[in-house]
């Protein structure tokens, strides 16, 4: 397929935007460099991407592909070379046009620039390195950037590309080599493993450079990440996860992205999803991620080779606890962080406070409450003074019974999420009960 040339910007902006949708980098920078004389933009720890920050900011980036070309045929992939797609690449000159003038508007706070392959992979790393390098150091944009390191590329490309990226990430795509094998044979493990070894190495050089010199790391100082697609082959969660954990102890990876799947092609060897996306299996991913990364849990512990998958109706925190019941009820007043950690409805921040606020007074279920603790989930694992919140007996079935009716709004919010509209004035929902008088007197006296 040949690159349209004709194109103008505003139209390669609307294809290579669309087509970077499919790729999960919604994360915090992970930097913290404020604005310089003489630069434009800055980078702050906040986050972008269209992230919560930890100051409950929301904040974005401008998200493209350089060039929707590529010299794969991966079959889950809309850009694969079989497609019947319009193709089209920016310059260097016109990415460093579009993420100026956005920025300048207030529309970004960084960018995200990821890319097909276009004739190889050192020529399009080539460009992806010129386009930052003139960004940098001729628009002296002083803002967030996370590139995406081309599998195959020259070290030297992805070893200067990475002096002026502030995150860079090496998607492994599939769980597996066989997955890989079968679904994008063009790529190789090795390939991508690589430069993902490369950038680690680069970035522990910096730590050192730190720790000896006080020298402030530049190279790839946000750490790199990585993406899995969710249900495009049969892995287990099990195996996800356990392949997750593997990477974060052995590349120091800062996040692992899971992508639920969403069949764009028409292929015999892509699974139906009669159920559409795996949302809420990408969801329990996610969830068991942030107890590897966090809570001190290990892929193990969640989940077996004898219980491979994680439980639709609780999440792994929950499920771990009731089938553990062993380990509890937790005394607040007494257990240590690592033990707070582990009780259902007890995240980072409540196990800090309640460690801060114990060492001066006794604590009750109330100040638990005013501490963070979700007590609806947390009440069935933990005693105050030996007293439980409420009168429960340690049974697998009673636990689980009670916590599943809230889950399984949670899992009807998950599975329905593109059903939801904004609240309306009116008939919305066609609710055609008439309104009390109570409702009728509120709205004439204006007193809700």
């Amino acid at each position: 397929m040949l690159i349209q040339e004709e194109m103008n910007l505003q139209e390669k902006l609307r294809i290579l935007s669309d087509a970077a949708k499919y790729d999960a980098a919604c994360t915090s920078s992970g930097v913290d460099r404020s604005g310089k004389k003489g630069t434009m933009g800055n980078a702050r720890e906040a986050g972008i991407c269209h992230s919560f920050s930890a100051d409950g900011r929301c904040i974005s980036l401008l998200k493209i592909l350089f060039t929707n070309q590529c010299i794969h045929d991966c079959k889950y992939c809309i850009n694969r070379k079989s497609n019947d797609v319009v193709r089209t690449s920016f310059t260097p000159d016109e990415v460093c046009a579009l993420t100026m003038e956005f920025y300048k508007r207030n529309y970004i706070e960084g960018l995200f620039l990821s890319s097909g392959i276009l004739h190889s992979a050192n020529y399009t790393m080539e460009l992806i390195y010129l386009t930052l390098k003139k960004l940098r150091e001729v628009h002296r944009f002083n803002g967030y950037i996370h590139v995406k390191a081309i599998p195959g590329a020259d070290p030297v490309l992805i070893e200067k590309t990475g002096f002026l990226a502030d995150r860079m990430s090496v998607n492994l795509e599939l769980p597996t080599a066989d997955g890989l094998k079968k679904l994008a044979p063009g790529k190789s493990r090795k390939n991508i493993l690589s430069p993902m070894r490369q950038i680690q190495t680069g970035i522990s050089v910096q730590k050192q450079e730190l720790a000896v010199y006080g020298k402030k790391p530049d190279f790839v100082p946000a750490g790199q990440s990585t993406q899995m697609i969710v249900g495009a082959t049969p892995e287990t969660d099990f195996q996800m996860i356990a392949v997750a954990e593997a990477l974060y102890k052995n590349y120091d990876l800062k996040r692992v992205f899971y992508s639920a799947f969403i069949r764009v092609n028409d292929d015999k060897l892509l699974p139906a999803l009669p159920g559409g996306p795996p949302l809420l299996r990408e969801h329990r991913l996610y969830q068991a991620d942030w107890l590897l990364r966090f809570y001190g849990f290990q892929a193990e512990e969640l989940l077996s080779e004898k219980n491979p998958n994680f439980n639709v109706f609780l999440d792994p925190k929950c499920d771990w606890a009731i089938r553990h019941l062993d380990q509890f009820p937790v005394e607040v007043n007494k257990a240590d962080y690592y033990t707070l950690l582990r009780v259902p409805g007890m995240g980072v921040k409540s196990a800090r406070r309640i460690l801060a606020a114990r060492r001066s007074c006794i604590l009750d279920f109330k100040d638990l409450k005013k501490l963070g603790v979700v007590l609806k989930r947390a009440g069935y694992f933990i005693t105050c003074s030996g007293k439980t919140c409420f009168p429960i007996r340690l049974d697998q079935d009673d636990i689980a019974r009670r916590i599943v009716g809230e889950e399984k709004r949670k899992i009807w919010d998950i599975e329905h999420k593109d059903t939801f509209r904004q609240l309306s004035l009116f008939d919305d929902f066609n609710v055609n009960a008439a309104p009390t008088q109570e409702d009728c007197l509120s709205s004439l006296t204006g007193r809700i």
